[in-house]
């Protein structure tokens, strides 16, 4: 029974490889259940048994997309700074994952694919394990009273619109992408981010507590 479900796992983690391969190659179209059985040299029988449908796919890259984020943030070490860690957190967190896997960062945060609606559900556990990794990060910063009086809702909101943000225009063709090092800019505005908590102190306003974005929301 364990070997079988290694093998499965392995099964399953190869026809994944598979599919965002083709959709970072050759787009949406092109991913067919089909399509990832010849890639990876297996018969459509074999996906249907591992993974299921496309729809079941497009969940499996999904789940995948905020598992590696969320393991990308949570890795990062932990010092005597929690302001330092919060960045980094973005830069090698977020900013890292962005560019080794730019169709997971379409597919689960700019929704650049037509993904049905109860496929989205299936990878909200997986969001919220990644959000909260973030959160853990700026809760250390909360508790240096590092966030100005911001409720951390607000704080969480904030750096993950700005993280978003940075990894479009990396990602964008003729902006600073994988081709030169944005690295600079994204710690510069990061780092900004998070003094501007500490130095622009103010009271939280009433009825402010909003959720933070949930990036598998419609």
């Amino acid at each position: 029974m364990g070997r079988k479900r290694l093998h499965d796992e392995a099964t399953a983690a190869a026809l994944l490889d598979a599919a965002e391969a083709i959709l970072e190659n050759e787009g949406f179209e092109a991913l067919t259940v089909r399509r990832v059985a010849v890639a990876t040299g297996t018969t459509t029988r074999a996906v249907y048994t591992s993974l299921g449908s496309k729809d079941a796919l497009l969940a499996g890259l999904c789940v995948r997309a905020f598992d590696l984020l969320g393991e990308r943030v949570a890795a990062q070490p932990r010092s005597a700074d929690p302001a330092a860690d919060l960045v980094a957190a973005g830069t090698k967190g977020f900013r890292a994952w962005a560019l080794d896997h730019p169709v997971l960062f379409r597919v689960g945060f700019l929704h650049q694919v037509s993904i049905p609606a109860d496929v989205w559900s299936r990878s909200e556990t997986s969001a919220e394990r990644a959000l909260g990794a973030l959160r853990e990060r700026l809760e250390r910063v909360e508790e240096a009273g590092g966030l100005g009086g911001r409720t951390l809702q607000e704080a969480t909101w904030q750096f993950h619109s700005l993280c978003e943000g940075l990894a479009i225009m990396d990602l964008r063709a003729g902006m600073a992408g994988p081709a030169s090092d944005s690295l600079p800019i994204w710690t510069d505005a990061l780092g900004a981010l998070v003094a501007g908590w500490r130095a622009t102190g103010r009271p939280s306003r009433p009825g402010s507590r909003r959720r933070p974005p949930s990036p598998v929301a419609s």
